[in-house]
């Protein structure tokens, strides 16, 4: 019985760890830019965007649709970042325990 103790307080620090890191994640933020800095977006943690900026140059009505274009790439660039930045968390968070390859956390 002693070693379902040990697996019960190894499972309690690593549900700690996770909320710990998932709170972590959700104060992250990741900037997206496009059309070579015109239009920046910053997403948070959990990916919604906290901040657009976009350049005065891109205020023609010509421009509309690349001005769009731009943005929806900004978004999807931060997001990209911020994907990429909450793996290496998790993976810095996981390196060490003994999960079958493959698994991956959070389940």
């Amino acid at each position: 019985m002693k070693n379902f103790g040990d697996m019960m307080k190894q499972a309690q620090g690593l549900q700690q760890k996770m909320e710990e890191m998932q709170q972590k994640i959700a104060s992250m933020e990741a900037e997206g830019t496009a059309g070579a800095g015109l239009v920046r977006v910053v997403l948070n943690g959990k990916g919604y965007a906290s901040k657009v900026e976009i350049s005065p140059e891109m205020f023609k009505e010509e421009d509309k649709e690349v001005l769009e274009d731009l943005v929806t790439a900004a978004i999807n660039d931060a997001k990209s970042k911020l994907e990429t930045a909450s793996a290496e968390q998790m993976k810095s968070m996981t390196d060490g325990l003994p999960l079958p390859p493959g698994m991956k956390l959070p389940f």
